[in-house]
């Protein structure tokens, strides 16, 4: 009898723990995340990511003691959505620290809404150049468009590759591609005295794009400027082989996908393009990858083989968080929630922080993120490392 009341003793003090209010045992993070619409194919590993580091934190004791509650919004590529998920997480989930939105298009819908409700928020995908300026609690664990796609072309100079002449296509219909179209690519090519054409545009769901393809090639380009979600250039690419193009296709970091090279087949030989992570640097990088692909086969994302960039962005975010809510001393405590929000942003300013992305990563003032650069050549349908730059120096 006595046992059977230890027994029943101990079988209420284990409930008692489970049934603790969540404040009391949790750290709650919001993720704002895309599993439909127009980028699903390039964000929707996302998940995986951010699931493998909470996951790891979790099973090491969590954030100070307490277990990470993730809770999951899924946008579907819709600005409109991201704003919700926002205001959802911070009003209703209570949550510390928001990872994402995803796109640039849904940070700029956002940021303001996070900095009226006091509430960082770090995309993992972001990449418009100048997107967090002027914001508090807006971060960024990317690196622009811009100084991706000037890395490339200092490595085609380094490499002695011929680039004197381009033109320039890109997606009118896709924030990050119309911009870097529109206005990077542009202002990067004349710092560098590369003589171009005026950008031609195309719309992402564009079933035939020979008449734009013809009109670049009739300048007769040594390089062709790609800014496209990795489906739409893929659909260029083949148009470009087919009318005879032998020249280099090139672009910075929006199509740098590692699991497209199969989509955008041979005619992508000799394509270089910018990416934010290279999988095969170290051995943290290795393991990652190894868990990315096994977790990513277990869900049926079959494709997901090796990490985008905006997936080894996202699971370093969960541990840069970490880093941070533990030098802010958060607690979880409801009622300290406005308080330990701000404490978060506060240390983020002057934290330095090492995981697959790079080593002694820092903020600069308008809060992104310093990191290395790889520049990639697809030969052979593999993804090769061609160049790599080392991030800025802190300040």
């Amino acid at each position: 009898m006595k046992m059977r009341k230890t027994a029943v003793l101990a079988a209420a003090a284990a409930f008692a723990i489970l049934a603790a209010p969540a404040g009391a045992a949790e750290v709650v993070i919001g993720l704002s995340m895309i599993k439909s619409g127009v980028l699903k194919s390039v964000g929707e590993a996302t998940e995986t990511s951010v699931d493998i580091a909470v996951s790891e934190i979790n099973a090491k004791g969590g954030i100070g003691g307490k277990q990470i509650k993730l809770i999951k919004f899924d946008t579907g590529t819709d600005p409109k959505q991201a704003a919700t998920s926002v205001q959802k997480f911070a009003q209703d989930d209570k949550a510390l620290a928001i990872i994402g939105p995803f796109s640039s298009g849904e940070a700029a819908v956002t940021f303001p809404i996070g900095e009226r409700l006091g509430i960082v928020q770090m995309p993992n995908a972001a990449s418009t150049p100048g997107l967090t300026k002027g914001f508090t609690y807006a971060w960024r664990l990317t690196a622009d468009e811009g100084k991706q796609f000037t890395r490339v072309i200092k490595s085609l100079e380094k490499k002695g590759i011929k680039h004197s002449k381009a033109e320039i296509m890109y997606a009118s219909d896709e924030r990050v591609s119309n911009i870097s179209g529109t206005q990077f690519y542009p202002a990067v090519f004349k710092a560098n005295n590369v003589a171009f054409g005026e950008p031609i545009g195309f719309q992402l769901k564009a079933f035939d794009v020979a008449p734009q393809v013809t009109q670049a090639l009739e300048r007769k380009p040594d390089v062709i400027a790609l800014a496209a979600t990795p489906d739409a250039a893929g659909k260029v690419i083949k148009e470009l082989r087919r009318q005879g193009f032998q020249g280099r296709v090139i672009g910075s970091q929006i199509f740098a996908d590692p699991n497209s090279v199969d989509l955008f087949g041979r005619d992508a030989d000799g394509m270089i393009i910018a990416a934010g992570f290279w999988w095969d640097r170290n051995d943290a990088t290795r393991a990652f990858t190894k868990k990315f692909h096994d977790e990513n086969m277990k869900r049926g994302l079959t494709s997901k083989k090796i990490p985008h960039h905006t997936d080894a962005q996202a699971y370093d975010i969960v541990y840069l968080l970490k880093a941070a809510m533990e030098k802010a001393h958060v607690t979880g405590d409801p009622s300290k929630l406005a308080a330990e929000r701000t404490a978060i942003r506060d240390v983020l300013q002057d934290i330095r922080f090492t995981g697959v992305t790079g080593e002694n990563t820092c903020f600069n003032s308008n809060h992104d993120a310093s990191l290395p650069g790889f520049v990639v050549e697809i030969k052979d349908l593999k993804w090769n490392l061609f160049d790599s730059w080392p991030a800025d120096p802190c300040q």
